[in-house]
């Protein structure tokens, strides 16, 4: 795949559209949303004794029941005592002190929060906004768990690069394990609970689903770039946005979009490095990225057609024809 001649032209032009979109509706900005983090690492890791586990579960036990997974042991003596050699590992002690340095505050993440569930009620107004806590458990619980009352930010997990300990991910995956990528990556979570999923398994199908969800988690957040919403980096998006023609070629020429093939969808949705099948440059899941261009094309072509309305629309086809997406390429 080519790499952009004119990339910085490219950019500002990707730089310039966020900005567009980064205005807020002044009946969403109005909204009260009120998001504070609980820090719950802190004051696990402050507790001395068996005991103070056990007060810490009383007061959590939400977070306890959805997040340590505490039905998977046998009684309570397991699971304090597993606790407790977690808190007193010098290892992990040491790694989260760690941690808590390098995610330092979390301001810039409750204020964007707020900002996405803030959009959330406007478009679903019976939203109940949940409470958000955050854990270090040294990479061995999710890096997120989402649910309608309860969201657990992994910050561990989001610690960055320079960490001691990281994810076992490969690097293409690992550079969407920064703090940034944290909020877009609940509102895409959060996603699934709106997007009612498309009856048949073909590529189309598969690639308007992402595309749903994508282009959901944008309206939640308008100020958050294409690239944090799709865990590309700035050059692959001026990349893709560039040879969009030649990629969508690609796909019509090898017949991929009524493939139901496993093996063969999965080269163009799952992840991977790169896609040398259409360029070295061109980034794993592109057909993803071009789902949500298809998606975003349908719902400029037919201004009537609601957020709401989009994701329950299950015809992939429908979505496809009325958005009168080809690309040319250059």
């Amino acid at each position: 795949m080519r790499k952009p001649i004119i990339f910085l032209l490219t950019l500002f032009v990707i730089l310039s559209c966020n900005r567009k979109q980064c205005e807020i509706n002044p009946e969403i900005a109005k909204i009260k949303v009120d998001i504070k983090a609980e820090r719950l690492e802190k004051s696990f890791f402050q507790a001395r004794s068996e005991a103070d586990i056990r007060t810490f579960l009383r007061a959590n036990p939400t977070f306890a029941q959805k997040y340590l997974q505490t039905a998977q042991y046998p009684n309570e003596v397991t699971l304090v005592s597993s606790l407790i050699k977690m808190n007193q590992e010098p290892n992990l002690q040491q790694f989260a002190g760690e941690v808590e340095q390098k995610i330092g505050d979390m301001t810039e993440v409750e204020n964007d929060l707020e900002n996405g569930y803030k959009h959330l009620k406007y478009y679903y107004p019976n939203t109940t906004v949940p409470a958000v806590k955050t854990f270090i458990s040294g990479l061995l619980g999710p890096d997120l768990l989402v649910s309608d009352s309860l969201v657990v930010l992994g910050i561990d997990y989001f610690a960055g690069k320079e960490a001691s300990y990281r994810p076992q991910q490969p690097e293409y995956i690992l550079k969407r394990y920064e703090k940034p990528y944290m909020v877009p990556a609940v509102l895409l979570q959060l996603s699934a609970k709106y997007n009612k999923t498309l009856p048949e398994r073909s590529m189309l199908a598969q690639m308007i689903d992402f595309g749903k969800s994508f282009y959901f988690t944008q309206r939640m957040l308008p100020c958050t770039p294409d690239s944090l919403i799709i865990g590309y980096t700035d050059q692959e998006m001026a990349d893709v946005r560039f040879n969009e023609g030649k990629i969508w070629a690609h796909f019509i020429e090898k017949s991929l979009l009524y493939e139901t093939n496993h093996f063969k969808t999965t080269k163009y949705i799952g992840e991977r490095p790169n896609i040398p099948e259409i360029g070295k440059n061109c980034p794993g899941r592109i057909a993803t990225w071009v789902g949500w261009q298809i998606v975003r094309k349908y719902m400029a072509e037919n201004p009537a057609v609601t957020l709401q309305q989009l994701m329950q629309e299950t015809d992939a086809q429908k979505i496809f024809t009325q958005s009168r997406y080809k690309p040319k390429r250059r």
